[in-house]
């Protein structure tokens, strides 16, 4: 998941500074924090199997009802339906993450209330980074409602292809020429107040490894701009052009970072739980008058909070934990057993009828593939027929 898109969108300032080479202080490839033992990776191929069964029968059953029967009456109904189905479903991971493999997610910097409408900001450690924010947003109310802008590429796989069209997730081709007007256009289709959303962007526009912090390094070097060990140079044109579609309705923009112990974790790590055994997010909330408008002060803002980032990660590395912890408490254990039961055996009582019951389930969910498949492909929104007089959202195809 990448969060900005386009060129560098960097000033120049001249000078030069000496590159540092990144310290693997948090290892990438060093040594589980838990073996992957034959338990674990049963467990993790049963967990597997759940999460992808659970997220197909769902969405095949349920989507077509929500996204299209729904949307052509209420654009704003459709998407409510549509993420408490995303929340519920979306909460099985923060489970298996912090009960099933016992992952300390530990929150820090300011305790921010629930807010409807926030844009965050975050680095970019490793490609799981995006699925931890998921515990932020759950225990906020507003798991179902968490956006991502994402390479265009991930449109191509099965199933997962479907759920980020109709959670209206933003692909993008990382050609900012391109990229500029769809999500203009995307974003344009979020300005109803009445709709929660919380967008997240990370700005680095990649993930972290040493090669590319050696290579932002020595782009900062040569056009006299700080010198970042633990993040790159954040990428500005995504951020900024998301920050003017919807600055008018925002409700608050977080500025978050993301550490691991001990090992930079991958997905089969995720699912297996042999990393990472600490999770720590620090939170820190920005006025919306203190954002910049103009692009080049925008780049420098951005920068400096990057700046400020690296730093809180270099002291991270030193101490082993961000400034004022303990913001955020436990997921209800009782909450996610309830959760997971319902949406199990919402799953086995549509494959029964799919497999057993009447040929027109069958016929049903044959079509529901069609239409997902085809919606998907083209990148078709369903407009909503009847005008609504409070104002709603009327969303037609993404450019």
């Amino acid at each position: 998941m990448n969060g900005s898109s386009g060129s560098q969108g960097h000033n120049v300032n001249g000078g030069q500074k000496k590159v540092q080479h990144a310290s693997p202080l948090t290892l990438k490839n060093g040594p589980k924090h838990r073996p992957l033992t034959p338990m674990r990776r049963c467990r993790g191929v049963a967990c597997v199997v759940i999460i992808l069964s659970t997220a197909f029968t769902l969405i095949v059953f349920i989507a077509p009802i929500t996204t299209f029967l729904v949307r052509l009456v209420s654009v704003h109904y459709s998407r409510k339906a549509t993420s408490v189905l995303f929340g519920m479903w979306l909460s099985l991971w923060p489970f298996l993450f912090e009960k099933i493999n016992k992952t300390n997610v530990v929150f820090s910097g300011e305790s921010v209330l629930p807010k409807k409408r926030v844009l965050l900001f975050a680095n970019h450690r490793t490609e799981v980074d995006w699925m931890y924010l998921w515990d932020l947003a759950l225990r906020k109310g507003y798991l179902g409602y968490i956006k991502y802008i994402l390479k265009s590429s991930l449109m191509k796989l099965p199933v997962f292809s479907w759920a980020f069209h109709i959670f209206e997730f933003i692909p993008v081709e990382r050609k900012w020429e391109i990229d500029e007007a769809i999500i203009q256009h995307k974003l344009s289709t979020f300005k109803d107040p009445r709709d929660p959303l919380w967008l997240a962007v990370f700005p680095e526009g990649t993930d972290y490894t040493e090669k590319k912090c050696i290579k932002s390094q020595e782009y900062a070097s040569e056009h006299g701009l700080p010198i970042l060990k633990n993040v790159l140079l954040p990428k500005t044109k995504g951020f900024l052009c998301c920050l003017q579609e919807l600055k008018s309705s925002l409700d608050a923009v977080y500025d978050v970072t993301i550490a691991y112990k001990h090992r930079l974790p991958d997905f089969l790590d995720n699912i297996y739980g042999t990393d990472p055994s600490e999770v720590h997010i620090h939170i820190r909330t920005v006025k919306l008058c203190d954002i910049p408008t103009s692009e080049d002060e925008v780049t420098n803002w951005m920068i400096e909070r990057f700046r400020q980032k690296d730093q809180l990660l270099s002291d991270f590395f030193m101490q082993g934990h961000f400034p004022d912890e303990g913001t955020e408490g436990d997921i209800s254990t009782l909450e996610c057993l309830a959760n997971f039961i319902a949406i199990v055996s919402s799953t086995g009582f549509f494959l029964y009828l799919s497999l057993f019951s009447s040929v027109w389930f069958k016929i049903y969910v044959l079509l529901s593939c069609a239409y997902l498949t085809f919606v998907t492909y083209f990148s078709i929104q369903p407009p909503q027929l009847i005008c609504s007089s409070e104002g709603g959202t009327h969303a037609k195809k993404v450019l």
